[in-house]
């Protein structure tokens, strides 16, 4: 390892406990915690791994965007992440055991985008960009163990990013306006979080907006076709092999996931 630099060292971490199934430690003993431009390196690295694998980009996440998610991770802002193909679940399909190292299950607006956001940034742009709004399902994952991070953390883990599911009937929104929608989510049919549009960010639009801005900062812009995860309505909850996971959002629909058992 003294050969390598410490992004380097940080990714190689990452990518093992991805590889092995075994959670490591954060990566803020190599990077500042609050360093968010070598942590989006690090997961820029990280996926550039992955698509040298075979892994087709599709699309990005946002995360944080709830208040009640930045308060049960400790941290105070949003972040993104890349989402690859091999990281959609069709619906009906389970997730096979072991897929992910440690599942949590977040209900959310899904949008697909119609038109490149490469250029001015406004409400009305962003909201002429999209194509259709589905409602979610993010898996998200942690390669650090206990999910002990903070926000260079699970930036540098691809925002943390799992698997999602998505429901492939979308609305256009003149159909719907995603900071109304409410969600029910549950687990094994029990209740298990409820949340509503205008907690991510006011608006998943907001969120869609703030993703804009920074993708761009980044050098690079989102670009019709590109899948979104806006980011949680509601509280994360975590889950377990067999576990059967149900999202109903209003106005898009319901969306569901089932978890394998070893």
């Amino acid at each position: 390892m003294t050969n390598l630099t410490v992004l380097d060292q940080a990714v190689l971490r990452l990518a093992m406990a991805q590889s092995s199934g075994v959670p490591c430690a954060p990566v803020r003993d190599l990077i500042p915690a609050d360093d968010l431009d070598s942590a989006y390196r690090i997961q820029s690295a990280l996926v550039a791994r992955r698509i040298q694998a075979g892994a087709v980009r599709v699309g990005r996440k946002i995360g944080l965007t709830s208040i009640a998610v930045q308060r049960q991770l400790g941290v105070d802002q949003p972040d993104f992440g890349v989402l690859l193909d091999d990281m959609a679940i069709t619906v009906g399909d389970s997730v096979p055991a072991g897929r992910v190292l440690q599942p949590k299950v977040e209900g959310e607006v899904a949008f697909i985008l119609g038109a490149d956001l490469d250029g001015e940034v406004t409400p009305e742009t962003i909201r002429a960009a999209v194509a259709t709004a589905h409602a979610a399902i993010e898996i998200v994952d942690s390669r650090v163990a206990g999910w002990d991070i903070t926000i260079a953390d699970t930036i540098a883990d691809n925002a943390s990013s799992g698997l999602y599911v998505i429901n492939e009937h979308g609305r256009p929104l003149e159909e719907v306006e995603p900071k109304n929608v409410t969600l029910k989510l549950t687990i094994n049919s029990q209740q298990a979080s409820v949340g509503a549009g205008a907690a991510c960010l006011g608006d998943p639009l907001n969120a869609l907006e703030w993703l804009a801005r920074t993708a761009a900062h980044y050098g690079d812009p989102l670009r019709a076709g590109e899948v979104v995860l806006s980011g949680a309505l509601g509280p994360m909850v975590g889950v377990l092999p067999g576990d059967e996971v149900s999202a109903e959002i209003s106005g898009l629909g319901t969306v569901s996931a089932r978890f394998g058992i070893d």
